[in-house]
């Protein structure tokens, strides 16, 4: 049996089997045998393959890893654990997205620590500027599921306020050649912030505003799930929100 998945991933990819086997340096004719009789490689290999096509290892081997090698990988993207938002260390949040050299996001509903700190902001420009991909999702100020995050967290109106306020503050990014914003109105379990690989996921409790709930410090670790998790998460909040005027 073939690996329909990894052909297809080349396919998607415009990537010969030369062109893979010249990337990590192994003969074409086990890249061949990878494809059309579905051999399981190495895991460095499967590594370098899955790093150079920018895919996930375990969806184009998804029986590479037993049950146990997965958990213990995403165990293992787990760098830190802060009991609240506020515990983080603000040069933290600088040092995360300063070492972003591909992509940068932020889903939330306002975020407003985020569009108030003038130094991220100048990283966010600097980034851009050096070809990073920066996309900024809010919530909708008018939607349903804002209004509801204000009752549950007793800020009532606040809650759009807080929103319409980040807008305010983010006014000298938006138009940037590499910086784009998108309003969603989707129910917010978690707050993601992310540069490349990185990624600080701020849990919400009910009642609770988001200064007081989790935050996990994550970086991706091949064969791991929970990063790719948030990134999925990310990636659908992002396909279904509306560009920002």
């Amino acid at each position: 049996m073939a690996n329909e998945r990894l052909r297809a991933a080349l396919l998607e990819r415009g990537v010969t089997p030369d062109d893979l086997a010249a990337a990590i340096e192994v003969d074409v004719k086990t890249i061949e045998r990878w494809i059309t009789k579905s051999r399981t490689p190495y895991r460095r290999h499967r590594y370098a393959v899955a790093s150079f096509l920018r895919m996930e290892e375990t969806y184009l081997w998804p029986d590479a890893l037993s049950p146990e090698q997965s958990a213990s990988a995403s165990e293992s993207e787990i760098l830190n654990v802060f009991p609240h938002r506020s515990t983080v260390p603000n040069e933290l949040w600088h040092r995360l997205f300063d070492s972003a050299e591909e992509e940068i996001g932020v889903l939330v509903y306002s975020g407003l620590f985020v569009s108030e700190d003038m130094g991220i902001q100048r990283i966010f420009r600097k980034k851009a500027d050096a070809g990073v991909r920066v996309r900024i999702l809010l919530g909708d100020p008018n939607s349903a599921q804002v209004n509801q995050r204000g009752l549950d967290e007793g800020i009532d109106e606040a809650a759009a306020a807080k929103i319409k306020n980040a807008l305010v503050l983010y006014k000298p990014l938006r138009g940037i050649d590499g910086i784009e914003f998108r309003l969603h109105d989707t129910v917010l379990y978690n707050s993601i912030y992310r540069a490349d690989d990185q990624f600080m996921i701020n849990t919400h409790i009910y009642g609770f505003t988001a200064p007081h709930a989790p935050v996990l410090h994550l970086r991706k670790v091949a064969g791991g799930g929970m990063v790719s998790n948030y990134l999925d998460s990310f990636e659908r909040v992002w396909d279904s929100a509306n560009p920002l005027e």
